[in-house]
């Protein structure tokens, strides 16, 4: 008996530092993951903490802040290393446009803005950053990273055009969308257009980034770099704080005549992006698990 509880007592001492070991391997490999959303969740709470009013529009504020940090760690990434490697010019173009038209909007009215104390001036602070960060990154890739650029997998677009003017098949239909579909919160039509465009063209300004990780998929491998991955993810998952808050503000998008086609519009906008990003995401979420680089299959269609 006593030999008995000796083994067993033994054994559970075995499985205890077998569990501790896997679990610093597995801090080891998550260790960047921890810090750089930790970083980011404990400055989220402290915009939180003094310069919200706790009000629920914070979330405009959240998602504009994600934004942002993804596009930091996009710069981070690609001055760092001196490398544009693996990103799509064409979606930085798309979320320039997507942050100057935003800022037409919110810097000459306050519809659109957060009700809370972030919509004094914070959200325009990060939105103008956001603007700012893409600049950078715009500026590096035709500048010191040109030789780094992956033009030939950059092609979203090359349909009887020239490719560098391939986001055109993306901006003409959004223009036109907006023209015709927009809220009237600012009860002006240049500042209302403007809005509703930002929104659409967010929608779909993943779409090059997603092309190109699919081509690059097929001829070289689908190895995303790790700070490219998590700018990906939070350009993405910013639009969930989004969608929840307009769900909860929907009455307001509509148009002068009442209808409510725009709002059903902006949230699709944003449903869809989230649908075109699920394969990403199911990627993402199994590197991070694993604590291993992402991986794309070499089928990779971006697209759920």
């Amino acid at each position: 008996l006593n030999s008995s509880l000796l083994f067993e007592v033994t054994m559970q001492g075995i499985n205890f530092e077998d569990t501790k070991k896997a679990l610093a391997s597995t801090f080891q490999r998550h260790t960047q993951n921890i810090k750089l959303w930790a970083g980011f969740l404990s400055v989220s709470l402290l915009v939180y903490y003094f310069l919200s009013s706790g009000d629920f529009s914070f979330l405009l504020t959240y998602a504009s802040f994600m934004r942002c940090f993804g596009f930091g760690l996009l710069n981070y990434k690609m001055w760092s290393n001196n490398s544009g490697s693996g990103v799509s010019m064409k979606t930085l173009e798309m979320y320039a446009l997507t942050f100057f038209t935003r800022l037409l909007s919110i810097l000459r009215h306050q519809g659109y803005l957060p009700f809370d104390k972030t919509g004094d001036w914070f959200y325009h602070f990060v939105e103008i950053m956001s603007l700012c960060a893409v600049a950078g990154a715009i500026y590096g890739m035709f500048g010191p990273m040109v030789h780094t650029y992956a033009e030939k997998h950059d092609r979203f677009g090359n349909l009887h055009i020239p490719s560098e003017f391939g986001i055109a098949y993306l901006v003409g239909p959004c223009i036109l969308l907006a023209i015709i579909f927009h809220p009237s919160l600012n009860r002006e039509f240049f500042s209302d257009t403007t809005w509703a465009l930002s929104m659409y063209l967010e929608c779909v300004a993943m779409l090059p980034q997603v092309y190109m990780f699919q081509r690059q998929a097929a001829d070289e491998g689908g190895t995303v770099d790790a700070l490219l991955g998590h700018t990906v993810f939070a350009l993405s998952a910013a639009r969930i704080f989004e969608l929840v808050f307009w769900l909860g503000s929907f009455k307001e998008l509509a148009d002068h005549s009442g209808s409510r086609i725009p709002g059903y519009l902006v949230l699709l906008s944003q449903i869809g992006h989230l649908l075109l990003m699920g394969d990403f995401f199911y990627y993402y979420f199994k590197s991070i698990s694993r604590g291993l680089p992402m991986e794309l299959p070499t089928s990779y269609s971006g697209v759920v």
